[in-house]
């Protein structure tokens, strides 16, 4: 899950912007027109480099000496390693599915990744503890008495109070914004259950009235609030994901609707009917200990140095976890072992990281930047997959104009296979966003995920989502990149 404060400005956008985007689509018709052609059109767009006329001098030369690395590394892939990263994917997912913070099967799916990963000869390995929130879910109904009856279906949301034993029974409430929330008098939300509806736009602008309702709404005296699944799209499927209740506000119960319901819900409003709604909701909570897992392939020359590659271990307890985060977890877990296989040791370390409870606030983020807080000006850099693992399309960036300058060159290098495009992106990614908050550079994965969110925190997170072949270019993009940023000569500059 990428977990998104709300704030995050409109403009951390494409920087190749929709020109470039219809130029892509363009590519694409014309591809598909002439299917069966060894001579398809092929558009050729602008780089990032070319829009931001970036003159890295000598270095864009060294970086371009790098075509063999990426070309072996994308054979290796696609050759002896192919398909290799969804079977593990598939094997890793079959056994454990769910995978929760605080859960036995989480801790169990940790020791099987250390194995994993030492079957490979990979040995340099650290276990850092973490503190984790473990919120449990039990028996969760809704039902609509009025107008009619109707059963709702609904996911509780992250570290939700439960309701009594009897439920609350109330009429609800349909506002589309805070701003709604606001203007309406305290004596017409007191003793309701606030529904928020707002349409998805994007996941970063809409996920707020998930993460922040339940206080919001207490504080105009609600009893519960709920929302509309945070999603464009939906088969009667309800997401969860987390809540945050504020200070000095009561605990209410909180919880996902899907979009049918919602919208249901919101005509009857509309047209002044009374809506009652029946809501029981139980669940546990306490604290338990997990682990950050942490992967060195050291460097040759400066092993203190670390490019670092990531995604979390943890999921939610619907679904299987194989989008969010599988997929990043074994494109991570493969750069290392993919550039062990094949002798290829940079100049600075590798480090593969294994997130831990991602999903209830980034905790393991938190944790290991407290931890290691005194050595962030030893992180080159650092990645994170967490967005899916869908065609690779290139990178979202954080850093100086001359950080972006230089990764930008190096994804030049990608053009044939499509994922050369630059996102600039001040907080890409989740659990890295605690990083790169102390100034360090960073990326995420930008790829073709336009449905990412059909099935983000639901029971839809399941094998059937990923692809091998797109697996298998992440890996070798990945794998690359990481590679030839902890390999160049220069540091990414700060």
């Amino acid at each position: 899950m990428r977990l998104s404060n709300g704030n995050i400005p409109l403009n951390t956008r494409l920087i190749l912007n929709e020109e470039i985007h219809n130029i892509r689509k363009e590519t694409r018709e014309k591809e598909e027109t002439n299917q069966g052609s060894l001579h398809c059109a092929v558009v050729k767009r602008k780089t990032y480099s070319e829009l931001r006329s970036c003159d890295i001098g000598g270095l864009a030369d060294e970086i371009a000496s790098y075509d063999t690395v990426v070309k072996d590394i994308i054979e290796y892939v696609s050759g002896p390693f192919k398909g290799k990263t969804y079977d593990e994917l598939a094997k890793f997912v079959d056994k454990f599915g769910a995978r929760p913070s605080g859960s036995k099967v989480l801790e169990e799916s940790i020791d099987y990744m250390i194995q994993l990963t030492q079957d490979e000869g990979l040995t340099d390995i650290t276990l850092e503890n973490v503190e984790v929130p473990h919120w449990v879910r039990g028996k969760e109904f809704a039902t609509m008495l009025k107008p009619r009856e109707k059963n709702i279906a609904l996911l509780g949301l992250g570290r939700s109070v439960t309701t009594p034993e009897e439920g609350i029974t109330a009429e609800v409430v349909v506002v589309s914004s805070f701003e709604n929330l606001d203007a309406a008098k305290y004596e017409d939300i007191k003793g309701k259950i606030v529904l928020y509806d707002p349409i998805f736009t994007t996941y970063g602008e809409t996920v707020v009235y998930r993460s922040q309702g339940a206080t919001k709404a207490a504080e105009k005296g609600a009893v519960a609030a709920l929302v509309r699944s945070i999603a464009p799209f939906s088969i009667n499927s309800p997401h969860t994901g987390s809540q945050t209740y504020g200070e000095n506000v009561t605990q209410i119960p909180t919880a996902a609707i899907t979009l049918e319901d919602a919208d249901l819900i919101r005509r009857l409003y509309n047209r002044g009917e009374t809506i009652e709604l029946n809501i029981k909701m139980f669940s546990t909570f306490d604290i338990q200990t997990s682990r950050n897992t942490i992967i060195d392939l050291k460097g040759i020359e400066k092993p203190e140095k670390l490019v670092i590659v990531s995604g979390h271990i943890d999921s939610w307890d619907v679904g299987q976890g194989a989008m969010d985060d599988g997929g990043g977890l074994f494109v991570s877990w493969a750069a290392p072992v993919i550039l062990k296989r094949l002798n290829l040791r940079p100049r600075r370390t590798i480090r593969s990281i294994f997130w831990t409870a991602e999903e209830l606030g980034l905790v393991g983020a938190y944790a290991y930047e407290k931890e290691h807080r005194n050595e962030m000006t030893n992180i080159n850099f650092i990645m994170e997959s967490d967005e899916g693992t869908f065609a690779p399309l290139g990178l979202a960036v954080a850093g100086t104009q001359e950080a972006r300058c230089i990764v930008a060159e190096i994804l030049k290098l990608f053009e044939s296979i499509n994922a050369s495009a630059l996102i600039e992106d001040d907080s890409p990614g989740s659990d890295i966003a605690v990083i790169i908050r102390n100034g360090v550079p960073g990326a995420s994965l930008h790829n073709d995920n336009e449905r990412y969110f059909w099935f983000h925190h639901t029971e839809g997170d399941t094998m059937n989502v990923e692809d091998p072949d797109e697996l298998d270019l992440c890996t070798a993009f990945w794998t690359t990149v990481s590679y030839i940023i902890a390999d160049i000569s220069v540091d990414i500059p700060r």
